[in-house]
């Protein structure tokens, strides 16, 4: 039997948002029979291109921008072809929108994946309309398997829930804190708005005005880049806020991590939020907007402290529990990296994977044959 072929289509090989995982993701499909190859509507930064290029992945990358949608339509139509896909698998918006049109006019059974806690309105109404088209719909978690299935109305017969993530045992877990050193605190994350690092620097200037001073030395750094840096520093300026530091973007947010106390997700909205997964299983307790997959991960006093997203009073209340004791950071971080062990597990991971791939594909398990690729580790990425 002819092994299937996998056309893997992404909006861009940017470094975040869902490019990053897609080797791990590809590797269970390429292992349960699959031939896999990725297809990115645009470039943008490229900073996920080299571990798909290890993957074996093959990108075709278009040159392209990112709203000459008729142009892209025509590209993808004409790679996907060339290629002999049997199979089209899509992700966020642009690509499962192109997706959806081209996949039905080719006779190709579209699978498309949903990471977003946000949709950009029209988005939201092109995609509800083109719902139906889709074989099957993949959430990569909770929150965003029960919003896909109430503001695109999917059916729960056509919808499944496929964590985006598994913990890592390479992950290296991050040192405890000790009398004497400055306590670290951290995130990774684009300059954006919807990160909510302004919300940050309100809570911690908040502090500041409420008479609040740490019983140690605390440092705040962001990793990460974008057009918000400039005006946020600006923000930390006047408000007084002299311990925050922008380092620019990572090229070893595992190292980053590890060199941290505590974790800082502000966000004003998520899906998984791969950025915090990681920092928890790096044993990094995390104060965490109430978004997307947080609150299920994050379990206050145990391994972390929510706050609703833009609360600057519930944000700056959580900031000041966990300085009053940073001793007691330590055994919130175990826990933490146990439970992302125990919750997400690349047993799990690929398990869920295979049994997504027998229900499109259900003759797979016939025509496994052994993959070229090696890379079976999801890549880490700095935005959530």
């Amino acid at each position: 039997m002819t092994r299937p072929r996998i056309a893997y289509v992404i909006n861009s090989v940017e470094g975040g948002g869902a490019a990053l995982p897609v080797p791990a993701v590809t590797q269970v499909l390429r292992s349960a029979g699959a031939d896999v190859r990725v297809f990115a509507l645009t470039r943008r930064d490229g900073r996920a291109l080299p571990p798909i290029v290890a993957a074996g992945l093959e990108p075709a990358v278009r040159d392209g921008g990112e709203t000459d949608h008729f142009a892209a339509a025509r590209w993808l139509m004409k790679e996907v072809r060339s290629w002999g896909a049997t199979h089209l698998w899509t992700s966020l918006s642009r690509a499962t929108i192109l997706g959806l049109i081209v996949g039905p006019l080719l006779g190709l059974p579209v699978v498309s994946w949903q990471h977003a806690a946000f949709l950009k309105p029209w988005n939201r109404r092109l995609m509800r309309q083109l719902q139906g088209r889709a074989q099957l719909w993949v959430a990569d978690s909770q929150s965003v398997a029960e919003l896909t299935e109430r503001r695109l109305k999917v059916p729960a017969g056509r919808l499944e829930t496929w964590p985006i993530y598994f913990a890592d045992p390479a992950m290296p877990e991050a040192k405890a804190w000790t009398p004497g050193e400055p306590l670290r605190l951290g995130s990774l994350g684009r300059l954006h708005p919807v990160k909510g690092y302004d919300v940050l620097v309100d809570a911690l200037a908040r502090l500041r005005t409420q008479g609040f001073e740490p019983s140690v030395p605390v440092e705040i750094v962001i990793a990460g880049d974008g057009d918000q840096a400039s005006a946020l520093m600006a923000q930390a300026s006047q408000a007084g806020v002299t311990n925050l530091r922008l380092a620019g973007y990572t090229s070893d947010p595992r190292g980053f991590l590890s060199g941290q106390h505590l974790y800082l997700q502000p966000s004003r909205s998520e899906g998984f939020c791969i950025a915090a997964h990681e920092a928890l299983t790096a044993a990094l307790p995390t104060i965490a907007s109430s978004v997307g997959e947080l609150p299920f991960s994050i379990a206050p006093t145990r391994n972390g402290w929510l706050a609703p997203p833009g609360d600057v009073d519930a944000l700056a209340k959580a900031l000041r529990q966990a300085l009053s004791d940073p001793s007691a950071l330590a055994a919130m971080g175990k826990a933490a990296r146990a439970d992302m062990f125990d919750r997400f597990s690349k047993q799990r991971f690929e398990a869920k994977g295979r049994a997504i791939w027998q229900r499109i594909h259900p003759a797979s398990g016939e025509d496994r044959a052994p993959t070229r690729q090696a890379s079976d580790r999801p890549s880490s990425r700095q935005t959530g």
